[in-house]
């Protein structure tokens, strides 16, 4: 009977381990475009099981603005498995957004030279929500959002892979 009890307690906790980082986002991901300066440009993908792949064009890594960066071939495709810790933030980021409650897009395109930026997320359950935001100040959740993202490009470990 001991056995039972303690085989049903670890399984119990594996359980609920598990559930932990259970993903009701299969995917999430965040597109960073162009604007007439120094604006990093790139996508990020990361995947339920916290694999991402970093596609840095310009701006990503270098200090300092310079028009002859736009010359160089881009930065490269990256990939990693975002840190625990960082993913559960990023879900819970994401949650606090109420995301089905967002417009579909933010921002009006008087001023021309501001970057656009696409949130998209893919539910566990087949559904996708996408937000364009011209100018990224869509709401303050949402450049919380934005920040982390440019953040997770200096702060995880990404290797090369093109």
């Amino acid at each position: 009977m001991k056995y039972l009890l303690a085989f049903c307690t670890l399984l119990f906790l594996c359980s609920c381990n598990s559930q932990k980082i259970s993903a009701k986002y299969s995917e999430i991901e965040y597109e960073a475009g162009a604007c007439f300066g120094s604006c990093p440009i790139y996508k990020m993908t990361i995947q339920g099981d916290r694999t991402a792949v970093l596609e840095a064009e310009h701006f990503n890594f270098s200090k300092g603005f310079s028009k002859g960066e736009f010359d160089k071939p881009r930065e490269g495709t990256f990939k990693t498995t975002i840190k625990e810790e960082d993913y559960l933030e990023l879900v819970r980021l994401v949650d606090n957004l109420e995301i089905k409650n967002l417009q579909d897009k933010y921002g009006t395109r008087n001023v021309t030279d501001l970057p656009t930026s696409y949130l998209r997320i893919k539910f566990s359950n087949g559904t996708t929500k996408t937000v364009e935001d011209y100018g990224k100040r869509g709401t303050e959740e949402l450049i919380t959002v934005y920040q982390f993202f440019e953040d997770l490009k200096h702060n995880q470990t990404w290797q090369k892979i093109q």
